[in-house]
């Protein structure tokens, strides 16, 4: 018997409704969508870049109807960033026109809500209303944030010193993203489900450009996924993204193309490649791969 949840029904029932707003899931990736949510447990999607992890977080908050906060990570990102942080301008003003107030009556006064701006996992952890929380590229952050990150994913809570510890009414759906550029801690990943996705295989592929391109010609679009996959085999500095195959078929229809012939490719290309030394290498590959 399915776990009750107030996300989705069921694998199945993810499944569909993420497909019908335009997110194929394969079986892994909705049972883990539906399981994040009957358990209420973040989910860690880790793979290449442009497989659709973040494309996931922001399907479900489509599906659901969900307000979508997200925290985008970088290297130096603090906790004032991530978090909260005082509006100091706005607190000295108050403390200027504060006259003959104590310290502790002003002190009291400036340590309120109207004061407080609050970053995307405060404001997260505070909405009562159906919430997604995307934390992307957390692995591009220093470690010191996960230490951050453990507070929220463990008991959905925050701790302010001057406010006390402000915890979840309703606990959001929480998708953390991850390229894999450096490993996680053992302590965050011990709190989450974990899914790793991959580049689809080419039939899959095939189904989202035609889900999301409809009008482009079936062999049309069998010849982009074809090359798509075969310049995804090559040492690229970055490869072709699920999105770019999409943005590529997306062209071939403002151009009218019916025929993905080499001199198309070469002419689109751009679509999908962002190096010069890529276009290069890609140009060579398909060119020897087409003599006989």
């Amino acid at each position: 018997m399915p776990l009750p949840s107030s996300w989705f029904g069921s694998p199945d029932d993810a499944a569909t409704r993420l497909a019908a707003h335009g997110y194929l899931a394969d079986p892994a990736t909705a049972t883990t969508a539906y399981l994040a949510g009957a358990l209420e447990k973040p989910l860690l999607v880790e793979g290449p870049a442009g497989v659709g992890k973040t494309e996931l977080a922001k399907a479900v908050a489509r599906v659901t109807g969900a307000e979508l906060v997200r925290l985008q990570c970088y290297e130096g990102l603090d906790e004032a960033r991530a978090l909260y942080e005082w509006n100091y301008k706005k607190q000295l003003l108050r403390i200027q026109s504060s006259g003959d107030q104590s310290w502790e009556e002003t002190h009291d006064d400036i340590f309120t809500d109207e004061f407080l701006l609050t970053r995307p996992l405060l404001t997260a952890i505070r909405r009562d209303e159906p919430t997604v929380l995307l934390v992307d590229e957390v692995d591009k952050t220093d470690v010191e944030v996960e230490g951050l990150l453990l507070e929220v994913l463990s008991d959905f809570q925050v701790t302010i010193p001057e406010l006390g510890t402000v915890a979840a009414v309703r606990r959001p759906f929480v998708v953390l993203t991850s390229n894999a550029t450096r490993e996680l801690s053992e302590a965050v990943k011990r709190r989450c489900l974990y899914l790793h996705l991959d580049y689809p295989d080419a039939e899959r592929e095939r189904q989202i450009v035609t889900s999301q391109v409809p009008d482009l010609e079936d062999r049309v679009t069998h010849a982009l996924v074809d090359v798509v996959h075969r310049l995804r085999e090559l040492e690229l500095k970055k490869a072709p993204s699920i999105a770019e195959s999409v943005d590529w078929a997306r062209t071939l229809v403002a151009l009218e193309i019916s025929e993905l012939d080499p001199k198309v490719v070469n002419d689109t290309l751009g679509v999908i490649l962002k190096h010069a030394s890529d276009h290069d290498k890609a140009v060579r590959a398909l060119t020897s791969a087409r003599q006989p």
